[in-house]
């Protein structure tokens, strides 16, 4: 697999939590960090996404925002 992306986080599938159209699905990371994606349960299904497998986040953004506590 080659994308354009370069924020490619590969970790495990420890949570999916499954909705009537769309699902979140956790990934731990390592290190003590997760992180989380919602993703529509076709995609979960076509992806074969279970408990335990390996995947990749990929996050492609033009923006992020960095906020603090006042």
């Amino acid at each position: 697999m080659k994308l354009s992306a370069r924020n490619q986080l590969k970790g495990t599938v420890v949570e999916i939590k499954k909705g009537a159209v769309n699902g979140i699905v956790i990934l731990d990371i390592g290190g003590g960090n997760k992180i989380s994606s919602t993703i529509s349960m076709a995609s979960i299904e076509e992806l074969g996404l279970e408990v335990g497998k390996e995947a990749y986040a990929i996050i492609k953004a033009t923006s992020v925002m960095v906020g603090v506590d006042d």
